[in-house]
């Protein structure tokens, strides 16, 4: 049950959110919200906090929808984040057809989405970074959750020099990371040298020395205020992504350490303590009530956005979305060495409201310029909504395994359950960028070979455990593997071994036999020596040879909640 205070901040944080749109058009909708109204914010106290993460090198706007379905298990079901839909609405006060609602659920998406328009893009958000700070010159900190440099054809192409160039153009404070350090240990140092500002991952340690990789803690001095922020790297990269790419460093959670560098940072006089994380909402959610002495927990990594700031004891967490899609603001006053009040906005980059910064935008063409022609190569038009983001399946994700299927030659395909890609109107045109938005990874090798039922049992097993053991220390992110030409059944609450059942191979309606061998494609193996076209090359073709792409409803798959 929500405290007075508490519904008086959920109203002022989600005032531009909350109004219905009645019969209003899209250019009406744009007359009606301007970027003044965006920018909106009675200021608080000494310090302001901006905050993005999980960029995913989105360089220029884009739409986005988010999930239909993201459930929680254990002591966190139906807690935020693992509220959507008109549930969401109900419990944020937003309303139907309102910005909130267009921004922040899946609700009637297509019509919103063209009343409203895209999202993001560098140069808005630029625009807005640089008014809070003209406003708060010297009470702003802009730091950067991560999952920043991967995730677009240029960054592939640039192994993540892009989007180094586009946040040292932005002026961030810090960041930590996580797709980062899929470009590989040498990439990574090379980047990381060319920053000039903090690559905090105090979490990351050389395997050979047990030593500290990277920094953990950087200090800042924002309106006569000492502020620590700690940095988190996504915990369990080695085991979402390949090994080999990181061979010599180590991760985790390592809450100990966590807990070192808060109590350092207090001893050494900062009376602001922010851990700027790649855990995830649930992993940073149980971390708070486990650490104390951690003001703010920017978290990041499952690209959760939430229009109030959650509260664990003392410790707000903000969760901030993903692909530029918002701003955080969050202002705190602070009194006697501590957090006495905050006043917070998530602020949607509303790429239609929002006028370009000239040399942001500047910037970002003259990144792209010279891909332009491959990058905009049209392959063909979607017919209907394409998107990834939700728990069980996505319509593009479904694309992607049709493709497999078809151009393997296999019976069964997996796609990972990534949460990154940018979402396609029916009707609008596929580009090269929007499929490279889906697969743009350096292992990117569609593989081609026989698994056995029984190991297709144990990598569905698997997978879900990951998303759902209660235990949020035990989760990795991202949703279930997506499945094309197999069916299932999965029980989210059961224990491991127990949650997946009638898998139905759709060929010919028969279940899975534990003993037979099926021809099985897919993508992003993080063993080293996989071997297979890269993805995008895969997909690209398959579009181009339909021109018009449209996939069947998924109803293969049952869940039990």
């Amino acid at each position: 049950m929500f405290s007075r205070r508490d519904f008086l901040t959920v109203a002022a944080a989600t005032a531009i959110l909350t109004g219905g749109k009645g019969q209003l058009g899209r250019l009406a909708a744009q007359q009606r919200i301007s970027q003044d109204d965006l920018l909106n914010f009675e200021p608080l106290g000494q310090v302001t906090l901006l905050h993005v993460t999980d960029v995913h090198a989105q360089l220029k706007p884009i739409y986005f929808r988010e999930p239909s379905i993201n459930l929680g298990v254990g002591e966190v079901t139906g807690l935020p984040p693992h509220v959507t839909g008109a549930d969401f609405l109900a419990r944020y006060g937003l309303e139907p057809g309102s910005l909130g609602a267009y921004t922040l659920t899946d609700q009637d998406f297509v019509a919103l989405a063209r009343d409203y328009g895209q999202v993001g893009g560098m140069d808005r958000l630029a625009t807005l970074i640089k008014a809070i700070r003209a406003e708060r010159p010297d009470n702003t900190l802009f730091l950067d959750g991560g999952d920043t440099w991967q995730g677009s054809y240029t960054s592939l192409h640039t192994q993540g020099g892009d989007m180094v160039e586009v946040f040292k153009a932005l002026g961030c404070d810090a960041m930590t990371a996580h797709w980062e350090f899929t470009f590989g240990q040498e990439r990574v140092e090379e980047l990381v040298g060319e920053l000039g500002f903090p690559f905090l991952c105090g979490n990351v340690r050389d395997t050979a020395w047990d030593e500290p990789v990277f920094e953990n803690t950087a200090f800042f001095e924002r309106g006569g205020v000492r502020i620590a922020v700690v940095g988190q790297a996504f915990p369990y990269t080695p085991v979402a992504n390949p090994r080999y790419k990181i061979p010599d460093w180590s991760f985790g959670i390592r809450e100990e350490d966590v807990q070192q560098h808060v109590s350092t940072a207090r001893a050494e006089g900062a009376e602001v303590v922010v851990l700027l994380s790649h855990n995830g909402f649930d992993v940073d959610r149980k971390l708070a009530g486990r650490v104390p002495g951690i003001d703010v927990i920017l978290t990041g990594h499952t690209h959760d956005a939430l229009p109030k700031v959650e509260r664990v004891g003392d410790t707000l967490l903000v969760a901030s979305g993903s692909h530029g899609k918002f701003l955080s603001r969050l202002d705190l006053e602070v009194r006697n060495g501590r957090v006495a009040d905050f006043r917070y906005r998530l602020i949607p980059v509303l790429a239609d409201a929002i006028a370009p910064d000239p040399e942001m935008a500047a910037l970002v063409e003259r990144i792209r310029a010279p891909f332009a022609g491959e990058i905009d190569r049209v392959l063909g038009t979607t017919d209907q909504l394409l998107y990834r983001r939700g728990n069980f399946n996505g319509t593009f994700d479904d694309l992607i395994c049709q493709a497999l299927l078809d151009e393997r030659d296999a019976e069964i395909a997996l796609s990972p359950g990534f949460r990154w890609g940018a979402t396609l109107l029916p009707g609008q045109e596929i580009t090269l960028d929007d499929v490279y938005s889906m697969t743009s990874i350096t292992y990117p090798a569609a593989y081609r070979q026989e698994m056995s039922g029984e190991m297709l049992k144990l990598i569905m097993e698997d997978v879900a455990d990951n998303l759902f053991n209660p235990d949020p220390y035990y989760q990795q992110g991202g949703d279930m593997v997506r499945v094309g030409g197999m069916g299932y059944t999965i029980d989210v609450h059961k224990p491991i071994g127990e949650r997946i059942s009638n898998m139905t191979f759709l060929k010919d309606g028969n279940p899975i036999d534990p003993k037979r061998n099926y021809v099985v494609t897919g993508w992003a193996s993080v063993n080293e020596g996989t071997e297979g076209p890269p993805v995008y090359d895969l997909v690209s073709r398959w579009i181009e040879k339909r021109g018009t792409v449209k996939v069947a409803p998924n109803s293969a798959i049952e869940v039990k909640a």
